[in-house]
Protein backbone atom coordinates (compact mmCIF):
# COMPACT_ATOMS: atom_id res chain seq x y z
CA UNK A 1 0.00 0.00 0.00
CA UNK A 2 1.63 2.90 -1.21
CA UNK A 3 -0.67 5.91 -0.39
CA UNK A 4 -2.87 6.21 3.16
CA UNK A 5 -5.96 8.39 3.79
CA UNK A 6 -3.23 10.42 5.86
CA UNK A 7 -0.65 11.45 3.58
CA UNK A 8 -3.49 12.15 0.77
CA UNK A 9 -5.17 14.27 3.83
CA UNK A 10 -2.06 16.00 4.50
CA UNK A 11 -1.62 16.94 0.95
CA UNK A 12 -4.75 17.78 0.39
CA UNK A 13 -4.55 20.38 3.54
CA UNK A 14 -1.12 21.56 2.14
CA UNK A 15 0.99 20.51 5.42
CA UNK A 16 4.67 20.17 4.46
CA UNK A 17 5.78 16.99 5.46
CA UNK A 18 8.07 13.78 5.01
CA UNK A 19 7.41 10.12 4.50
CA UNK A 20 9.07 7.99 6.48
CA UNK A 21 8.70 4.24 5.74
CA UNK A 22 10.31 1.69 8.01
CA UNK A 23 9.66 -2.47 8.95
CA UNK A 24 7.82 -3.38 11.72
CA UNK A 25 8.47 -2.24 15.17
CA UNK A 26 7.82 -3.39 18.98
CA UNK A 27 7.94 -0.09 21.05
CA UNK A 28 7.77 3.81 20.97
CA UNK A 29 11.68 3.72 21.33
CA UNK A 30 12.54 1.55 17.97
CA UNK A 31 9.82 3.59 15.91
CA UNK A 32 11.82 6.59 17.41
CA UNK A 33 15.78 4.89 16.42
CA UNK A 34 14.37 3.59 12.86
CA UNK A 35 12.91 7.41 12.24
CA UNK A 36 16.50 8.58 13.29
CA UNK A 37 14.40 10.84 16.07
CA UNK A 38 14.15 11.16 19.66
CA UNK A 39 11.44 9.36 21.60
CA UNK A 40 10.08 12.89 22.96
CA UNK A 41 9.52 13.49 19.31
CA UNK A 42 7.83 10.52 18.67
CA UNK A 43 3.88 11.71 18.71
CA UNK A 44 1.66 9.01 19.38
CA UNK A 45 -2.55 9.37 18.70
CA UNK A 46 -4.65 7.70 21.43
CA UNK A 47 -8.09 7.53 20.79
CA UNK A 48 -10.67 8.31 23.80
CA UNK A 49 -14.01 7.68 24.09
CA UNK A 50 -16.01 10.72 25.83
CA UNK A 51 -19.78 9.28 25.65
CA UNK A 52 -21.96 6.90 23.27
CA UNK A 53 -20.34 7.91 19.41
CA UNK A 54 -18.28 10.57 20.71
CA UNK A 55 -14.58 10.53 20.99
CA UNK A 56 -11.67 12.65 20.98
CA UNK A 57 -7.99 12.25 19.81
CA UNK A 58 -4.81 12.62 21.90
CA UNK A 59 -1.38 14.08 20.73
CA UNK A 60 1.07 12.75 23.52
CA UNK A 61 4.71 12.51 23.05
CA UNK A 62 6.62 9.05 23.32
CA UNK A 63 8.59 10.12 26.38
CA UNK A 64 5.25 11.09 28.18
CA UNK A 65 1.81 9.44 28.85
CA UNK A 66 -1.54 11.18 29.10
CA UNK A 67 -2.53 12.01 32.13
CA UNK A 68 -6.53 10.90 32.38
CA UNK A 69 -7.57 13.53 35.37
CA UNK A 70 -6.05 16.15 33.30
CA UNK A 71 -8.42 15.25 30.12
CA UNK A 72 -11.51 14.73 31.94
CA UNK A 73 -11.02 18.26 34.08
CA UNK A 74 -10.07 20.09 30.09
CA UNK A 75 -12.80 18.12 28.82
CA UNK A 76 -15.12 18.81 31.87
CA UNK A 77 -16.84 14.92 31.99
CA UNK A 78 -16.57 12.29 34.99
CA UNK A 79 -15.46 9.15 32.93
CA UNK A 80 -13.26 8.91 29.90
CA UNK A 81 -12.92 5.49 28.44
CA UNK A 82 -10.31 3.94 25.86
CA UNK A 83 -12.20 1.65 23.17
CA UNK A 84 -11.08 -1.75 22.26
CA UNK A 85 -9.03 -2.43 18.80
CA UNK A 86 -12.10 -3.02 17.13
CA UNK A 87 -14.20 -0.33 18.20
CA UNK A 88 -11.02 2.25 17.42
CA UNK A 89 -10.53 1.19 14.03
CA UNK A 90 -14.40 1.53 13.51
CA UNK A 91 -14.31 5.03 14.73
CA UNK A 92 -11.24 6.20 12.84
CA UNK A 93 -10.70 3.82 9.93
CA UNK A 94 -7.23 2.82 11.41
CA UNK A 95 -5.94 -0.22 13.07
CA UNK A 96 -4.63 0.35 16.62
CA UNK A 97 -0.65 1.49 16.06
CA UNK A 98 -1.29 3.28 13.33
CA UNK A 99 -4.11 5.07 14.55
CA UNK A 100 -4.07 9.96 13.09
CA UNK A 101 -6.62 12.32 12.91
CA UNK A 102 -5.07 13.09 9.44
CA UNK A 103 -7.41 11.27 7.26
CA UNK A 104 -9.45 9.43 9.18
CA UNK A 105 -13.01 8.20 8.79
CA UNK A 106 -14.30 10.97 11.54
CA UNK A 107 -12.76 14.60 12.13
CA UNK A 108 -13.33 13.71 16.20
CA UNK A 109 -12.13 17.19 18.01
CA UNK A 110 -7.96 17.03 18.33
CA UNK A 111 -6.20 18.09 21.84
CA UNK A 112 -2.43 18.64 21.54
CA UNK A 113 -0.26 17.91 24.49
CA UNK A 114 1.87 21.57 25.25
CA UNK A 115 5.00 20.12 25.13
CA UNK A 116 4.97 19.58 21.67
CA UNK A 117 4.38 23.04 20.41
CA UNK A 118 7.52 24.35 18.18
CA UNK A 119 8.70 21.16 17.84
CA UNK A 120 9.42 18.75 14.91
CA UNK A 121 7.91 16.21 15.21
CA UNK A 122 7.35 12.26 13.62
CA UNK A 123 3.15 10.94 13.68
CA UNK A 124 2.06 7.65 12.18
CA UNK A 125 0.84 7.78 8.63
CA UNK A 126 -2.19 5.73 8.66
CA UNK A 127 -0.35 2.27 8.05
CA UNK A 128 2.30 0.29 9.82
CA UNK A 129 6.03 0.83 9.11
CA UNK A 130 4.84 4.46 7.85
CA UNK A 131 5.12 7.88 9.58
CA UNK A 132 5.42 11.44 8.85
CA UNK A 133 7.42 14.30 10.11
CA UNK A 134 6.57 17.83 10.12
CA UNK A 135 6.02 20.77 12.64
CA UNK A 136 4.10 20.43 15.35
CA UNK A 137 2.60 24.06 15.09
CA UNK A 138 1.45 23.08 11.17
CA UNK A 139 -0.02 20.21 12.55
CA UNK A 140 -1.83 22.19 15.24
CA UNK A 141 -3.41 24.60 13.04
CA UNK A 142 -4.40 22.27 10.49
CA UNK A 143 -6.46 19.95 12.84
CA UNK A 144 -7.87 22.67 14.47
CA UNK A 145 -6.22 21.32 17.90
CA UNK A 146 -6.64 22.56 21.61
CA UNK A 147 -3.31 22.76 22.65
CA UNK A 148 -2.94 21.96 26.74
CA UNK A 149 -1.04 20.42 29.61
CA UNK A 150 -2.35 16.38 29.12
CA UNK A 151 0.54 14.36 30.02
CA UNK A 152 2.61 13.09 32.98
CA UNK A 153 5.67 11.86 32.64
CA UNK A 154 5.71 8.24 31.91
CA UNK A 155 6.12 5.41 33.93
CA UNK A 156 7.68 2.89 31.96
CA UNK A 157 10.57 5.08 30.07
CA UNK A 158 11.75 3.47 26.74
Amino acid sequence: MDDTPALRRLRELGVEHTEVRHGPVGSVAEAAAVRGIEVRDLVKTIVVRRGAGDYVFVLVPGDREFSWPKLRTLLGVSRLSMPDAAEAKQVTGYERGTITPFGATHPWPVFADSSIVGRSISMGGGAHGVGVKLQADDAIAALDATVADLTAPSSHAG
